[in-house]
């Protein structure tokens, strides 16, 4: 991000906003950019510190953040980070269900129950649990924007991780679907975004450099995307510039699935 400035009148200013998985990378990205627009942020991370430190960074915006950590696949703990966020400023305009993990690539035939679970309960039940948690709040005001980040693997298959993965990512598409019919008679938008080949330090860790390499020469505009890239489009989809968009998938990927 660049170098902090106080922002408090930007797009989002009065806004209210959770971010999860934003301890690093694409959420630690979003976080910071709708802390840097004026939004007061909620920063979510199963890891803790990692959490407190975004929002130690959002604060040097201007931005009022705190950080509130927990696990997306637990019940209990999506409740209480809600309801921390609630306590605090009073409302909730804008969730972005950023949280994710990734999986190894292998056969589907090898991939045992407690894998399966592991992917399905952070990268969708998660998902699932937010949007429960937050719905109620967002439909009483009549007002609010949901962002869930799938990845072109929802739209195909997945380049670096397995079946489950996959399969994950195709389920948060759906669900952001249905969720988006039954909110929008409540004046509430909800979207997903499809990021292709995105350099984030998850990525650094499932792939090695000459793999990077080559998904990067595939895709038609040359380059990978930026943690940056991902912040701006979900950005405009939490926007007031998105109110007509809802139930929609928007790629992010350079070109990736033209070909």
């Amino acid at each position: 991000m660049s170098e902090a400035t106080d922002c408090r009148g930007g797009r989002f200013a009065g806004k209210v906003a959770i971010a999860t998985g934003a301890g690093r990378g694409m959420g630690r990205a979003v976080a910071l950019l709708l802390a840097k627009e004026g939004a007061k942020v909620a920063v979510n991370d199963i890891n803790g510190p990692a959490a407190k430190t975004v929002a130690e960074e959002a604060r040097q915006y201007g931005a009022e953040a705190i950080d509130v950590p927990g696990d997306v696949s637990s019940a209990d703990d999506v409740s209480r980070v809600v309801e921390e966020t609630i306590s605090r400023f009073g409302r909730i305009d804008i969730l972005v269900n950023n949280a994710g993990i990734s999986s190894t690539t292998r056969p589907l035939e090898t991939i045992t129950d407690d894998e399966w679970s592991k992917v399905i309960d952070v990268n969708l039940k998660g998902v699932f649990l937010f949007m429960r948690a937050v719905l109620p709040h967002m439909k009483k005001q009549k007002s609010g924007k949901i962002v869930n980040v799938s990845s072109s693997a929802g739209r195909s298959v997945s380049t670096f991780c397995g079946a489950h993965y996959t399969a994950s990512k195709a389920g948060v598409l759906g669900l952001s679907r249905h969720a988006a019919l039954e909110a929008a008679p409540f004046n509430v938008n909800v979207n997903a975004v499809a990021p292709g080949t995105i350099d984030t330090p998850m990525l650094r860790e499932d792939a090695s450099e000459e793999l990077i390499a080559e998904e990067t020469r595939n895709i038609p505009l040359g380059r990978l995307g930026t943690e940056e890239d991902e912040a701006n489009l979900v950005a405009f989809l939490a926007s007031d510039e998105a109110s007509f968009i809802t139930g929609a998938t928007i790629d992010i990927n350079g070109g990736d699935l033209i070909l």
